[in-house]
């Protein structure tokens, strides 16, 4: 009898290749932020609510840059946090990370043109989760979905408005998204990662 583990993709080296780098980042964001203005017509009424942990930052991104456009705006003042741990429906059968507070504008939601921000659409599933959460907060306006990556593989149905890069992926692979704010100065990319 072998000892060997039954999954041999578990010892493959993996691959890995940057398909968006910090400046291609950079320029995604600056368009997402003026497709936002143009949907909304402005700026007025204006809530990025970003998904922890990746979408926080991207939403505190796109703000500095929609405030750049409006002199006399803060961008703290559009900017909010939405956890979704607890809304999630596989609690049951995976560990998750542990909640973070959800922190909404001072204006809060009601009424609002909310834009929910996250790092790749995959399942759809945290999206669904944060509809769910964002009923407990108030009843927006509109709520929009701005991504850097929409990888397809849709379990619910569930689009972006609003996507920095359509990146066809494989099941097996995975596509991670290092930003400086979570993982470290100089960490701005897009990778993905693949068994060898």
């Amino acid at each position: 009898m072998s000892n060997e583990p039954t999954d041999a993709r578990a010892l493959a080296p993996i691959s890995a290749r940057i398909v968006l780098s910090s400046e291609d980042i950079d320029r995604v964001l600056t368009r997402i932020a003026h497709e936002i203005i143009e949907a909304n017509k402005g700026v007025e009424d204006l809530v990025l609510l970003g998904i922890p942990s990746r979408g926080f930052p991207l939403a505190q991104r796109l703000a500095q840059r929609i405030a750049a456009t409006s002199p006399g705006m803060d961008p703290a003042s559009i900017t909010g946090q939405l956890d979704v741990t607890m809304y999630r429906d596989d609690l049951r059968r995976s560990t998750t990370r542990t909640p973070v507070p959800t922190v909404l504008p001072v204006s809060g939601i009601d009424d609002k043109v909310v834009v929910l921000v996250d790092d790749v659409l995959y399942s759809g599933r945290t999206i669904r989760a944060a509809l769910d959460a964002i009923a407990d907060f108030g009843r927006p306006r509109i709520v929009r979905l701005a991504v850097l990556v929409d990888r397809g593989h849709r379990e619910l149905p569930i689009r972006a408005d609003h996507v920095g890069k359509n990146l066809p992926t494989a099941t097996t692979e995975k596509v991670r998204v290092h930003l400086a704010e979570v993982d470290g100065a100089n960490n701005n990319e897009v990778v993905i990662e693949a068994h060898a």
